[in-house]
């Protein structure tokens, strides 16, 4: 175990530290998996005349780096050069940032403010880049850390790539496709573990825990070296399904609920999802007339997704047949997404969603969702939300589903 000397230091508190304690760990994928990523980044800074890239994103970060930052206040990076990678982190973490990614790291302290841009600027003079364009992400860059990196190196030009380094994350390596496939896998568990929980009088957030635990103890077997974080059940009951974020409540299930499973296993940072609507009982005839045209869209949109498709096309047509049932103001969100570093606090592959103002043509090594949702109002008849959620890997022939959990009145009335 080793700890080196700190960089630089005011009345004897240091402002930054090379904090190399213990030994690098096994990451989620390979070195060259991360050279690729690498050569992708390095790629656009080349086509943008970029001599630096500053990342400042968890998605960022977490592709290129391997490390996920725990926010709670303070400021995170990664600085790429043509040559070199360091992230800066902050002191709270020690040499665990470190130990979990790809590359240099250096820490700074609390000691004197804007000691993480003092950070950015070091980490680049130690490698001799005279900054004249500096790539940041302006999605995610908070204004006041802008200002102060542009003051930081005032003479410098700061030209974004978030849209770019979105476009290189939508396409996926054989290694990140099979740690989604693991995820779907395990997202499958956990809606086995719920579906085997459902009974009348049990809580929302207690279905959750059971959800929960399950597919944490199944990242745990299949990723063994990778930090347990982030996985999450949405169970919601009656009114609570009416949108797709709804958290679980205290809400116990009566007979009758209409039900949404939701299983969010992270591997890694890398989101996968598992959506269902089900039945505590026989449903009404309206509500089941609703989740049959629901599935009708959810079928249809699965035989969609194929190379060469076009987003913004499979959400015209899915929303003819709504339309032809009268649904389509019924409709709450788009038809699918991408996957791979994203959750419901960190990363969005937004240019890769299957909506009416997306022109992303479908390729190969793309991953996305269908998963049409409508919702019908509390004292209407079928009302509540009704979702369903398969994850495709899109390939040269077509497209592979990996969510093998069934979907529909035919899998997913529970008696009671």
């Amino acid at each position: 175990m080793t700890t080196e000397a700190s960089a630089t230091s005011v009345s004897g508190l240091e402002r930054l530290k090379v904090l190399h304690n213990g030994e690098k760990v096994a990451l989620t994928f390979s070195d060259a998996e991360f050279e690729r990523r690498l050569a992708g980044l390095r790629k656009i800074m080349a086509e943008k005349d970029l001599d630096a890239v500053v990342l400042t994103s968890y998605h960022s970060i977490k592709y290129y780096s391997d490390f996920l930052f725990t926010y709670f206040g303070r400021s995170y990076a990664m600085v790429v050069t043509a040559d070199d990678t360091c992230t800066i982190t902050a002191n709270i973490d020690a040499g665990m940032p470190w130990r979990r990614s790809y590359g240099e790291n250096i820490v700074y302290t609390d000691w004197r403010r804007d000691n993480f841009i003092h950070g950015i600027q070091e980490s680049l003079r130690q490698r001799n880049v005279a900054v004249r364009r500096l790539g940041v992400e302006d999605d995610t860059l908070p204004l006041d850390n802008r200002n102060k990196i542009q003051a930081a190196f005032a003479g410098a030009t700061l030209v974004d790539v978030a849209q770019a380094a979105m476009r290189q994350r939508m396409i996926k390596s054989a290694e990140e496709i099979e740690v989604i496939k693991h995820g779907a896998r395990i997202g499958d568990i956990g809606g086995e573990a719920i579906k085997a929980a459902i009974r009348e009088g049990i809580s929302e957030y207690e279905v959750a825990l059971i959800g929960t635990e399950a597919m944490v103890h199944e990242i745990a077997k299949t990723f063994p070296d990778s930090e347990i974080r982030d996985t999450w059940v949405w169970f919601q009951s009656g009114i609570n399904t009416d949108g797709a974020h709804n958290w679980a409540t205290t809400r116990k299930l009566q007979r009758g609920d209409i039900l949404s499973l939701n299983c969010f296993p992270m591997t890694s940072g890398y989101y996968t999802a598992l959506e269902r609507t089900l039945f505590l009982g026989e449903p009404d005839e309206r509500s089941l007339e609703l989740w049959n045209v629901n599935v009708e869209v959810h079928r249809r949109g699965l035989e969609l997704i194929k190379p060469g498709a076009v987003c913004k096309d499979i959400a015209a047509e899915l929303n003819e047949i709504f339309v032809d049932r009268g649904l389509l103001a019924n409709r709450t969100f788009g038809y699918g997404h991408s996957f791979g570093v994203l959750s419901h606090y960190y990363g969005r592959e937004a240019g890769l969603e299957l909506r009416e103002d997306i022109d992303t043509v479908l390729e190969p090594g793309m991953v996305v969702s269908m998963e049409p949702m409508i919702t019908v109002l509390d004292g209407q008849p079928g009302a509540g939300g009704y979702r369903e959620h398969d994850i495709l890997v899109v390939d040269e022939n077509g497209a592979e589903n990996i969510t093998k959990f069934g979907f529909g009145p035919e899998n997913n009335i529970i008696p009671c």
